[in-house]
Parts: structure tokens; C-alpha cells; sequence
């Protein structure tokens, strides 16, 4: 049997905790017709995680994927790499590089997110919607991470290209 590698552990348990809970997902949309995404009912539960239990997570998980963004961005700026998504956008040299970096620096972080959003939503309407918990949880992760990487990024650059030049 293939060993899971160490950074995949909380990952592989989130997918396990989303796939016992989609049969009784898929039975419930076929019971009601109600796909939950993107109704009034999902924008109304949206508003009461913020205000439920958990709401903390909605500035944590944020505020750790700035953290990591900016940690990321500056090494990026220091390699001499492109912002992170114009360089996954207009420069395939490097998509493959920042995108596995980008997964490796995030994947905990949004597997805690997913879970987080997984217990509120049983803790808040004792239902589980997992692709609700799929959809908010990276949410919640990836522009913060996008914008702060890019920014950081920019912000060392200019710094790292004075650095080098001769006569400083």
C-alpha cells in the first residue's frame, strides 16, 4: 500500500470527510430539486456563518493566506519571478513552478478552511453541503493569497533590481 505523503495527510482526510458526505448530499438534492448553491438559501446561510459560530475563521484563514502570499511574493521577488498571477496568466516558463508552489504553500490552509466550514455548517443548520464548504473555504483563501503574493512581489523587485545594479 502507497504511503500518503506528509503534506497531504490533512488534504486526503478532508477529501474522505467530502466524500462520505456527498451521497447524503446528492440524496437530498434529489428529494427537494434544490441544488443549494447559489440560492437565496445559500446567500442566506452565508450571513448567518458570519455571524454564527466560526466566524472568527472569516479574518484567521484570510489573514494566515496574506501571510503566506507575502512570504511566497517575496521569494518570488527575490528569484527574479513574475508577479504570481500574471506569471501563471502570460508566462508558461513559470506557471507550472508558481502553481506548485502556490499548492504546496496553501493546501493545509484550505483543507482547514473546507473543515472549519464543514463543522459551522453542521454546528450552525445540522446539514452538510460540501460543495458549499468546497466553494467558500478556497474562497476564502485564494484572493488574499493572489493579491498579497503579487503585491510583495512587486514591493521586492524593484529593491532586488537596485541591489545589482553596479554603482549602488
Amino acid at each position: 500500500m502507497a504511503s500518503i505523503p506528509r503534506g497531504w495527510i490533512l488534504p486526503a482526510i478532508v477529501a474522505a470527510i467530502l466524500l462520505a458526505a456527498a451521497p447524503g448530499a446528492i440524496y437530498r438534492i434529489i428529494q427537494t430539486g434544490d441544488p443549494y448553491l447559489f440560492t437565496e438559501r445559500f446567500f442566506q446561510d452565508m450571513v448567518a456563518r458570519l455571524s454564527g459560530p466560526g466566524r472568527l475563521r472569516f479574518i484567521l484563514q484570510p489573514t494566515m493566506a496574506i501571510l503566506l502570499g507575502t512570504r511566497d511574493g517575496l521569494r518570488d521577488g527575490r528569484a527574479g519571478l513574475p508577479p504570481f498571477v500574471w506569471g501563471l496568466v502570460f508566462h508558461s516558463q513559470h506557471r507550472s513552478g508558481l502553481f506548485r508552489s502556490a499548492i504546496a504553500s496553501v493546501r493545509n490552509l484550505v483543507a482547514i478552511a473546507i473543515l472549519l466550514d464543514i463543522i459551522s455548517q453542521f454546528v450552525i443548520f445540522r446539514q452538510l453541503h460540501p460543495g458549499a464548504a468546497v466553494l467558500l473555504g478556497p474562497v476564502l483563501i485564494a484572493l488574499p493569497y493572489a493579491t498579497s503574493r503579487a503585491l510583495s512581489n512587486r514591493i521586492t523587485r524593484p529593491r532586488s533590481a537596485r541591489a545589482v545594479t553596479p554603482g549602488n
